[in-house]
């Protein structure tokens, strides 16, 4: 029985070519849709999607793994791989994580049960240990999360760098009272450990000690930023500026400010992280550490193709550039 690849060789075309003419995808042109459409017909191939699916062949599926889809974000970054994927003849299943181990691994297992062809995850919640038998059954690209291992392409940014930048930047407006802000924890290991070692490494080049009740971990809301700003006023010695894991815990923290009558930036600096629209939208305008979301997403979708069509394609590490935003808020 004739399989798509069996397609892809007699008419000289790509999978993903194939795959497109299948899905009637309209960026085909005539000459290579007319190639596959005779192939097909030499070769007596009819499509049936469940069938395919049942047989481990290409479904032109690919899954995509988010921690949570309420974060800006991550809907930046999957409307980036949803658009790219479509351009290129594939589909995109999303599923969503909440930071939950169990689910996450429930999810990797749609590669074994052949629902989607590759998965791209845009955070890692379980050891690479638990991650890494999943290999055996589709690819697996990392997308915005840095492992340290060699066996899945991984599409980053310098973590570690971005967080230097916001943190330098704050040093070198004259601020030696410096709250941090992390999704993570702060220690050396696991989620924002790249953040942590920036943060780090910023002030002790400028000599200056981190007061560990400046110190807020596992947030990730604009209520979380309000909530900090709150404990932040309570504070007896208070920190005169805050670098913050994501925009929206800096907005979070401007807005409160602002309702409790406090300044930005002479009452409190604020730095955030990401570049959202937000960012621009509060009062004052944020400065940042900007990420190329639309590039990541891009990117992570063609190495995943390459994966797809390419069994001894390289594993490679592909890191994008990171920059400092500096507008109102410092």
């Amino acid at each position: 029985m004739a399989t798509i690849s069996d397609v892809a060789k007699l008419s000289g075309q790509s999978k993903t070519t194939v795959s497109r003419v299948i899905n009637n995808h309209p960026y085909v042109s005539v000459e290579k849709r007319a190639l596959v459409q005779k192939a097909m017909e030499e070769l007596g191939y009819t499509p049936n999607p469940s069938a395919r699916r049942l047989r481990g062949q290409l479904t032109t599926t690919i899954g995509v793994i988010v921690p949570r889809i309420t974060n800006p974000f991550f809907s930046h970054l999957l409307n980036a791989i949803e658009q790219e994927a479509f351009n290129k003849g594939h589909q995109v299943l999303m599923v969503q994580s909440n930071e939950d181990k169990d689910k996450e691994l429930a999810f990797l297992n749609l590669l074994k049960t052949k629902q989607v062809d590759g998965i791209i995850m845009t955070s890692i919640e379980n050891d690479w240990v638990d991650i890494k038998p999943y290999l055996n059954y589709g690819p697996i690209v990392l997308c915005n999360d840095y492992v340290n291992q060699e066996a899945s392409p991984m599409i980053r940014l310098d973590q570690t760098k971005g967080a230097y930048l916001g943190a330098k930047h704050l040093v070198e407006k004259g601020h030696q009272k410096i709250a941090y802000c992390t999704g993570g924890l702060f220690d050396e290991q696991g989620k924002g450990k790249d953040r942590n070692q920036g943060f780090q490494k910023a002030l002790k080049e400028a000599g200056i000690k981190i007061n560990p009740k400046w110190v807020f971990v596992d947030r990730h809301t604009i209520e979380d930023g309000r909530e900090v700003f709150r404990n932040i006023l309570e504070m007896d010695d208070r920190p005169t500026a805050i670098f913050t894991g994501s925009d929206e815990i800096a907005a979070g923290i401007i807005m409160e400010a602002k309702e409790k009558g406090l300044a930005i930036p002479k009452d409190l600096a604020v730095v955030g992280f990401d570049d959202q629209p937000i960012a621009e939208i509060v009062d004052p305008n944020l400065t940042t550490i900007r990420q190329p979301v639309a590039k990541m997403g891009e990117k992570s979708v063609e190495v995943m193709i390459e994966m797809l069509e390419n069994d001894k394609a390289e594993i490679k590490t592909y890191e994008l550039p990171i920059d400092l935003i500096v507008r109102q808020s410092t």
